[in-house]
């Protein structure tokens, strides 16, 4: 990956400037605040003797005036117990969790050196079932990478396949300059890498209908964005319910 190498060292903000940030936002009529970084779950800021982490920042946030807070992509390993407790006790965190897998495969995991493996990831998705039932999860996973056969890319569809999440992102391997990925063996084609990802967007499909399936005749409170849609001859407005799912009204 050339994130490392174009981000730099691995750099948090102040917790009193992420609040003091918070707080701007809310002050100009924001109704939802998103947290996002390049790794947002490794944040650490070292103050008054002791270091900040992620869970430090949602504490706080959750003590200002706004409607919602949304965590933006976190790593497996990153999303403690005390962050899940704190979203599932919270009417502010958002009921949603995007979260990256890259591959199901062990071999293939370990080739892209992930700081977690197939086991950890199955239990912490369970454990969001459990323990947040109506959550919308999300999770990431590439196609193509050196060295994925067509074994390892079954492995990969078959677990996810196997597991309760409500949609998937799925990106095609592309080489980089300076990157260990770029010397591995086993390049796979680039027609090969398309199949494997339309494959994956298919079985994403099915998952979100069946998780939006769920909440038909259900009551969901949801954020309504002020732009109007033209659909069907008539104007509608359209949102998000804080677990993620698309809603579209008539405007009124």
């Amino acid at each position: 990956c050339t994130i490392p190498l174009a981000r730099g060292i691995s750099r948090s903000l102040p917790l009193t400037e992420v609040v003091e940030n918070a707080k701007k936002i809310i002050d100009s009529g924001y109704k939802e605040i998103i947290l996002t970084g390049v790794n947002t779950g490794d944040y650490k800021f070292f103050e008054n003797n002791n270091t900040k982490k992620l869970s430090d920042v949602l504490y706080e946030l959750n003590k200002l005036d706004i409607e919602r807070i949304r965590i933006s992509s976190i790593e497996p390993n990153l999303l403690t117990d005390e962050i899940i407790s704190l979203v599932k006790l919270s009417d502010k965190f958002c009921k949603h969790f995007h979260i990256p897998l890259q591959s199901g495969d062990s071999n293939i995991l370990k080739l892209m050196r992930r700081r977690y493996n197939l086991t950890m990831f199955r239990e912490l998705i369970e454990r969001l079932n459990s323990e947040l039932p109506t959550a919308g999860i999300g999770v990431d996973v590439i196609v193509g990478f050196p060295g994925e056969a067509d074994e390892n890319f079954e492995n990969t569809y078959k677990f996810l396949e196997s597991l309760k999440v409500s949609y998937l992102h799925v990106f095609s391997y592309s080489e980089r300059k300076n990157t260990l990925a770029i010397n591995m063996d086993g390049k796979v084609d680039i027609k090969t890498r398309r199949q494997r990802s339309e494959k994956l967007r298919n079985l994403s499909s099915v998952k979100k209908y069946d998780f939006y399936s769920r909440f038909i005749g259900k009551e969901q409170k949801v954020l309504f964005e002020n732009k109007v849609v033209r659909y069907d001859g008539h104007e509608f407005v359209e949102g998000w319910t804080d677990n993620y799912i698309r809603v579209r009204i008539k405007n009124d």
